[in-house]
């Protein structure tokens, strides 16, 4: 990689916050503008967010997620937090929750389910452990996708079932989390034996940035058009969102507490504990049937809401989780 090319890396990293924010004001005037546009960009979701996911592994050498089963105490805390603790929260909001079908269960699908791809940068901009987290997040997909009908069921009864196909979930699961894992370590395979692998996989890795910017716009444009008359359901769920952020900030530290971790392994689980997989679920929430069509607006909104969240964690977290005060 040429020194200028990598010089360019360095400012789109240095300055993500304001691209993603940018993106996704950029989806949202291009979904107002061009509604006619919406389906069509919906097509588009899965390919580039399954590139993204592709970029996101490949960053996981394959020994890096095997040590990772090793990584008891913070692997032991990323699975409580997100699918012990979460899942309490979320059912002590759930009665509060407006009472439509659709806007439940897109919250349901947005908050039990934990990031995997920009938590990554936000968590090491706030000098969280992003490698152990970026370790651990093959295996949070797995327990995600196995973990949520059951959970889904246990919040909304039998009935969910009859509106509920298991198909999407198992292409999702293939599309989004297999074939990206194995192109990822089939790349990184050919990467340790030739240059030209190396040269491809460093190309690859430099298209972070970009790839997450293009999610962002493709899935907003692709939900504005379908506001319409549901836009007062869609604000009524924005407080929750922001009170999940606000409480997980301070269960996760205790989370963290609690299996004695270190400071940037600490910070790590107050990101994961906190921010929600709205991206890989959104193709499950868009597959349901059209009187349930809202719920992927619902999602949508939850990443609206979580981007400019972070912004303030990233300020926030290195004071809730303070580096220890060493004595001269």
């Amino acid at each position: 990689m040429s020194q200028e090319s990598q010089g360019l890396v360095a400012r789109m990293e240095h300055h993500q916050i304001p691209i993603y924010l940018g993106a996704m004001a950029l989806g949202a005037l291009l979904g107002w503008a061009a509604p006619s546009a919406g389906p069509g960009l919906e097509h588009a979701i899965n390919p580039v967010l399954g590139a993204l996911l592709f970029v996101t592994f490949l960053q996981v050498p394959a020994g890096d997620l095997l040590r990772s089963l090793r990584d008891g105490r913070f692997l032991s805390a990323a699975l409580v937090v997100n699918f012990v603790v979460v899942p309490l929260v979320v059912a002590a909001m759930f009665t509060f929750l407006p009472a439509d079908e659709a806007v439940r269960i897109g919250v349901l699908l947005v908050l039990l389910c934990p990031c995997v791809d920009y938590v990554i940068v936000f968590s090491g901009l706030a000098g969280g452990d992003s490698r152990r987290l970026l370790a651990a997040t093959p295996l949070l997909l797995v327990a995600q996708m196995l973990l949520l009908p059951g959970l889904l069921y246990l919040f909304m009864g039998p009935g969910l079932a009859d509106i509920v196909e298991v198909g999407p979930f198992l292409e999702a699961f293939l599309f989004l989390i297999v074939i990206p894992l194995v192109l990822a370590w089939a790349l990184q395979a050919w990467a340790a034996r030739t240059a030209a692998g190396q040269k491809v996989s460093d190309a690859a890795t430099t298209t972070m940035v970009p790839l997450m910017a293009a999610t962002l716009i493709t899935v907003v444009a692709s939900q504005v058009p379908k506001l319409g008359g549901s836009l007062g359901d869609v604000a009524a769920v924005i407080p929750f969102y922001a009170a999940f952020l606000v409480v997980m900030a301070f269960v996760g530290r205790l989370v963290a507490r609690l299996f004695r971790l270190e400071v940037p392994a600490a910070r790590a689980i107050v990101f994961t504990g906190a921010t929600r997989n709205s991206l890989v679920v959104l193709p499950l929430a868009l597959a349901l049937p059209d009187q349930l069509a809202v719920a992927a607006v619902v999602v949508v909104t939850q990443t609206l809401v979580e981007v400019i969240g972070m912004v303030a964690y990233v300020r926030l977290v290195p004071r809730l989780v303070p580096e220890p005060v060493t004595v001269a």
